[in-house]
């Protein structure tokens, strides 16, 4: 029985594209589901483009209510992933789904994670810090920003002439070449 992937995206949707280009060369999952938080955000095209549909999230539906864990679960959803999503995930659909949520992470966690750290914010905390390394980090996500057990990382080579610019796309390189095989391992295995 193919296992169903929903992917929960904030942005431009790199990473969720990357999946679903994956998980449509396997057999053992499908990405069935894409929500996002931000109506004027770039995944919702490239969903449109794997024949996906990327529903709207509001607050109303994840904060104030049950619902959208409850249509996860209608549609038998089996790997809640994370590919930039920046909305804090609520305790009760922790709960719901606990030990199903992963999140991918700009930096080698724990360092340069917590609230507020994403995106370019990663970046420029690991050049402030003079960093020689960076990376990406999959993870289970639980009540805390970042904290959940860490699941893989993969790093790269800093030069110090990098500037937060370059951090980041030396960072997206290895997200794009690791987290949909990371996911597949995860739900297939």
């Amino acid at each position: 029985m193919t296992k169903k992937i929903a992917i929960l995206a904030s942005g431009g949707g790199s990473n969720a594209e990357q999946l679903m280009r994956h998980f449509e060369q396997t057999d053992c999952a499908e990405v069935s589901m894409v929500a996002c938080n931000r109506k004027e955000a770039g995944v919702y095209a490239k969903a449109a483009a794997y024949g996906l549909e990327c529903k709207h999230l509001t607050r109303a539906d994840f904060y104030e209510s049950d619902r959208f864990a409850q249509l996860l679960i209608q549609e038998k959803i089996d790997l809640v992933v994370l590919a930039g999503f920046l909305w804090f995930i609520p305790p009760a659909f922790i709960e719901t789904f606990r030990g199903k949520i992963v999140n991918i992470h700009p930096s080698l966690l724990p360092k340069h994670g917590g609230k507020g750290m994403y995106g370019h914010h990663v970046h420029e905390a690991v050049k402030a810090a003079g960093e020689l390394e960076s990376g990406m980090t999959v993870h289970w996500v639980n009540e805390k920003y970042d904290e959940g057990g860490i699941i893989f990382q993969d790093k790269v080579a800093l030069l110090d002439t990098d500037s937060p610019e370059e951090i980041g796309r030396k960072v997206l390189v290895l997200e794009h070449k690791n987290y949909a095989k990371v996911v597949e391992k995860l739900i297939c295995s």
